[in-house]
């Protein structure tokens, strides 16, 4: 059981455990209708074996902030929070076929192994990968509706998990539909707000909120705190996909360029960058497998252009609206500081 003090590295350990657990009895289940699904049940454990639990996270402390205790219960609904986001994991490395993620092959290139004998293996194992992805949003469902909770406190959220699911499908296929077209910051934005941001920050607290019976005036608070937050989330996230650290981030530095996504990175980058400039962008966005000069290439185009600067700018302006919000929130003192804490590590990290 949690003190009123913030520790997010026991509550990540309560949270690993019960992922941990959860997902190894359905994996078992899983594996256990023929020997053939074993790889596929290897995955499923592997996609929930890391992780920064800021959703889980969130969704306790929008159950906390209303003023309700520690809750074991509560926690196993949290944890569903993280299959939500494994799914969608998968499932975004599939449609940018992304190679790494944890500094690990992603599902679709693992699941490689257990086809390479068949005809199209590759299409084989993206195919599987596709189904474990719908899988763990299955099990998400499952591991929240056998928290624990009553169940009139789980009516009380169901219906933002519908909420949820839509917008988070909505931002993936924006997202498509806007890959390798003309760059727009606001077209940029708003995939950030529906692919990222909601169901990062603003759904796991409203979610949370709702299991404990939050008022309107606390809902609304949620949202205007979450939504910067989340954005500033993705934000950076942009920004240490390119400029990151590929050791400490788990993930390829180029994958962002070679697909030609819609970040707003890049949409600021083409906002300030001139005719030379455009045309040195336009003949390496969206050509695979950029080598160290060309991302290099790209890089000091966005330095000499400030872009970096101007989303950093970005992000800070987010973050201070999201701790406004919080500021006007009458919320109690722990759930002030974690929330505080939480809207500082999400925007502000490494990796």
């Amino acid at each position: 059981m949690m003190t009123d003090r913030w520790e997010p590295v026991a509550f990540k350990v309560r949270i690993d455990e019960v992922l941990r657990r959860f997902v190894a009895q359905e994996a078992d289940q899983f594996a256990a209708v023929d020997p053939l699904l074993g790889p596929v049940a290897e995955q499923l454990e592997a996609a929930v074996a890391e992780g920064k639990r800021l959703r889980a996270a969130f969704c306790y402390w929008g159950w906390r902030a209303v003023g309700q205790p520690d809750s074991d219960a509560l926690v196993r609904a949290a944890a569903s929070m993280e299959l939500v986001h494994a799914a969608a994991v998968v499932h975004d490395d599939l449609i940018d076929d992304s190679p790494l993620r944890h500094g690990r092959p992603t599902a679709h290139v693992a699941l490689r192994d257990a086809v390479r004998r068949r005809p199209r293996g590759a299409a084989a194992a993206r195919s599987l990968a596709m189904l474990m992805g719908d899988l763990l949003m299955a099990l998400a469902g499952q591991l929240f509706a056998t928290s624990g909770l009553p169940a009139a406190y789980l009516a009380r959220a169901r219906p933002l998990w519908s909420v949820m699911a839509r917008e988070l499908i909505a931002g993936e296929c924006l997202e498509i539909l806007r890959t390798g077209a003309g760059p727009d910051t606001e077209a940029s934005l708003k995939v950030i707000r529906y692919k990222t941001a909601k169901y990062t920050v603003e759904q796991p607290l409203l979610i949370g909120g709702a299991l404990a019976g939050a008022g309107t005036r606390l809902r609304e608070g949620y949202s205007a705190y979450g939504l910067p937050l989340g954005e500033a989330f993705q934000l950076r996230d942009d920004l240490l996909g390119l400029f990151g650290d590929p050791e400490r981030t788990g993930k390829a530095n180029a994958d962002d360029v070679e697909g030609h996504r819609p970040t707003a990175l890049l949409a600021e980058t083409w906002r300030l960058a001139g005719e030379d400039d455009r045309a040195r962008l336009r003949a390496l966005l969206g050509r695979r497998r950029l080598d160290a000069d060309a991302l290099d290439t790209v890089r000091e185009v966005m330095r000499v252009l400030r872009a970096p600067d101007r989303i950093e700018d970005m992000i800070g302006v987010r973050v201070e609206e999201a701790l406004g919000a919080l500021d006007e929130l009458d919320v109690p003192a722990p759930a002030r500081t974690a929330l505080t804490a939480l809207a500082r590590s999400a925007a502000d990290r490494q990796f």
